[in-house]
C-alpha cells in the first residue's frame, strides 16, 4: 500500500472529509488500454464523492489497477457492500469490482476545470 493511503473507516461520508479537495476540477475520464474514454465521472452534485475518490486514486496510485480498486471499494464503505447486493445501483463502485475481479487497469485523467 502506497505510504500517502488514508486508513479507511467503514463510514463513506467520514473517508470523504480525508480526501484532497475536488475543487478546480471539472471531470474526471477513465480510459482504457486502447486510448478510449470508457467513463466519465462530473464534478456535480451525487458524483462528487465518487470523483473526489477517484482523484485521490490518481494521485496515491497512478493509476486504476487492482491494489487502486481495492482501497477504493474499502474507502467506499457501506456503499460498497449497497453495490454487492444491488448491481447497477452504483457504477463508479461497479467498475471498481471489475477491475479487482480481473477487468483490464484505466488510466485516470484529471480535467481541469
Amino acid at each position: 500500500m502506497p505510504e500517502k493511503t488514508i486508513q479507511p473507516t467503514a463510514v463513506f461520508k467520514e473517508n470523504l472529509q480525508k480526501l484532497p479537495s475536488i475543487e478546480g476540477v471539472q471531470r474526471i475520464d477513465l480510459i482504457n488500454g486502447d486510448g478510449t474514454v470508457v467513463a466519465t465521472i462530473e464534478n456535480q452534485p451525487g458524483k462528487q464523492g465518487s470523483l473526489a475518490l477517484y482523484q485521490y486514486l490518481d494521485q496515491v496510485f497512478g493509476m486504476l489497477d487492482k491494489a487502486a480498486a481495492e482501497h477504493g471499494l474499502a474507502v467506499f464503505g457501506e456503499h460498497t457492500l449497497d453495490a454487492r447486493a444491488r448491481p447497477g445501483a452504483h457504477p463508479n463502485i461497479d467498475r471498481l469490482l471489475g477491475i479487482v475481479a480481473g477487468e483490464a487497469p484505466l488510466r485516470i485523467d484529471i480535467v481541469a476545470a
